[in-house]
């Protein structure tokens, strides 16, 4: 079972506008929080590459990520099946911090919504409280 909390901004006012897209906080059954990005038309566009142990962990992880999203390293590749593609970014360190959250079919409509990921990321840097 996983649970979401999905809360207004940060002084409890409306929620900022970034262009419909928002971020969810997901605590699992084992108490692990990771984040996902929800766009506009309610579909998944990216999720965490790992579980943190505490939900402010996992905020913070987000914030840093729409904060330094232009220096992290991006790439698309193949699924661990090798049938699809996906995307995925890099930190300085070279941990994986974010990855698409579907497989694509072709390679371009990855590097597509790798992109529009990219873009999303720059207007969510502004907002304050887009992750609950």
């Amino acid at each position: 079972m996983t649970v979401t909390k999905d809360v207004d901004g940060a002084d409890g006012g409306e929620r900022p506008d970034t262009g419909g897209a928002r971020c969810r906080i997901d605590v699992d059954a084992d108490g692990a929080y990771s984040w996902r990005v929800v766009a506009q038309n309610g579909r998944v566009v990216a999720v965490s590459a790992r579980p943190y142990g505490e939900y402010g962990h996992c905020r913070s992880a987000f914030e840093t990520l729409c904060r330094d999203h232009a220096e992290l390293a991006g790439a698309v590749q193949h699924t661990a099946g090798g049938n699809g593609w996906m995307w995925l970014l890099r930190d300085a360190a070279g941990s994986v911090v974010a990855v698409s959250a579907r497989p694509y079919e072709r390679h371009s409509t990855c590097r597509a919504a790798w992109q529009r990921f990219r873009a999303l990321l720059t207007d969510m840097v502004e907002v304050t409280g887009s992750c609950p």
